[in-house]
């Protein structure tokens, strides 16, 4: 029995109206760390969202329903009913959610999520949701070795790459914690006031490592995963512009709706690229691919016999592809990376310029590989954004996701609207 407007309600939009208008679903799991949902709920409230809940049965054994009806003044869905609550929240439904947020998300969710496995009300609502093309945030929660499962990995960026935000938790006591309520709530302000400012961009992205072969089938390569580069091929597309994904023998999942052009050694990534610069008008590239600088001076296409107790080599330097590309499209704007291992922060930058102002670059993203959790295989990095005149920005480590979005915004601000 409702006797009126519930005084948890009192709350909304005291901290800012961001949010004003805005249906919020927030599914909660079992994972400890549901101790935080309220505590997230209220402050969406605060910044003007209505928030509803979704629990699983393990969920409720960690926060009782009745503490999410008092943080939200809303009922809580703990069950599936002829109601069919998830086609009105997350389907084709007029009263459907603005975002769903899993707050936090087992790695249990996320599996399910991934592969459209439904039995329960919070997996039912994903795949719902996804299916309507409702925007979605996962913040995960779980011990650190849980989350590093390679299964669990691949089912984050296959979530991922069918346009659902898995936002990276924190480490800390071998834990991957979720996110703070600060962060998260950022992430949904960012996730609802999205901009297009890419709309009408045509955008040419390099990514993942290249293969120097030296005989039939051995290669010389690098750790490249490619999750930078499709970082910012999805950001590019999220804000609404057309991606062309040049991509090497990557592991990340190139994201749903970029032209995808799939090669193997260097010489091939070249004949892709400049095969794109002169078919199409390209507004923007960004050269984060890992190409091998060298390579054997002949291949033998044969297995070389592995009795032989020495293998001499000759390795020869292979073309700087992002060289290429002003000589084809001179006005194209043009973004460069540039890893090194072992520098101070003073020779990162020195180097970057130089490699910057040689290869006709308007931006450069420098990066030290040998430092802990950033570089080649990470979902984090730490990044140098450098223009010619000076260091732009200078991110701390942080998800590649976030590098990638906050480069293309310096990259639209000096491309200009």
């Amino acid at each position: 029995m409702r006797l009126g407007e519930h005084t948890s309600k009192e709350i909304i939009g005291t901290k800012g109206d961001e949010l004003n208008g805005k249906k919020i679903v927030l599914c909660m799991t079992g994972s400890v760390a549901a101790i935080k949902s309220p505590e997230i709920a209220r402050e969406l409230m605060r910044h003007g969202a209505e928030v509803y809940t979704v629990m699983t049965e393990m969920a409720q054994k960690i926060i009782h329903p009745y503490m999410m009806e008092w943080s939200t003044g809303n009922p809580v869905v703990t069950e599936l009913t002829g109601e069919t609550e998830h086609v009105t929240l997350g389907g084709e439904h007029p009263d459907r959610a603005d975002l769903i947020l899993v707050a936090p998300s087992t790695a249990n969710t996320i599996g399910k999520a991934a592969t459209a496995i439904d039995d329960t009300p919070v997996t039912t609502l994903l795949t719902t949701a996804i299916g309507a093309g409702i925007p979605i945030l996962i913040a995960p929660a779980m011990h650190a070795s849980m989350y590093r499962h390679p299964i669990v990995m691949e089912n984050v960026e296959k979530l991922r790459s069918i346009g659902v935000e898995v936002l990276m938790p924190r480490f800390e006591e071998e834990k991957a914690k979720i996110p703070t309520t600060g962060e998260i709530v950022e992430a949904v302000i960012s996730k609802l006031t999205e901009l297009k400012d890419y709309e009408g961009v045509r955008v040419l992205v390099t990514a993942g490592p290249t293969r120097e072969y030296l005989d039939g089938f051995r290669f010389i390569t690098n750790p490249s995963s490619g999750k930078m580069g499709v970082a910012v091929a999805r950001e590019a597309l999220r804000r609404g512009g057309e991606v062309t994904l040049v991509y090497g023998p990557g592991s990340a999942k190139p994201p749903l709706g970029a032209k995808v052009v799939p090669i193997e050694t260097t010489t091939e990534m070249l004949d892709a690229v400049v095969g794109e610069l002169e078919g199409s008008r390209y507004d923007l590239a960004v050269f984060s691919a890992a190409a091998a600088d060298f390579g054997p001076e002949k291949r033998d296409m044969v297995k070389t016999s592995s009795s032989l107790e020495s293998w001499r080599i000759d390795l020869v330097s292979r073309p700087k592809i992002i060289d290429k590309v002003k000589k084809v499209t001179p006005g194209i704007f043009l973004v460069g990376f540039k890893a090194e291992f072992g520098v101070s922060d003073e020779e990162l930058i020195k180097k970057a310029q130089a490699r910057m102002e040689s290869g006709g670059m308007d931006l450069i993203v420098a990066n030290d590989v040998g430092r802990a959790k950033v570089g080649f295989g990470h979902d984090t990095n730490e990044a140098f954004i450098i223009a010619a005149e000076s260091v732009v920005e200078h991110i701390h480590v942080t998800s590649k996701d976030e590098i990638a979005r906050r480069l293309l915004t310096v990259v639209r601000n000096k491309m200009g609207k």
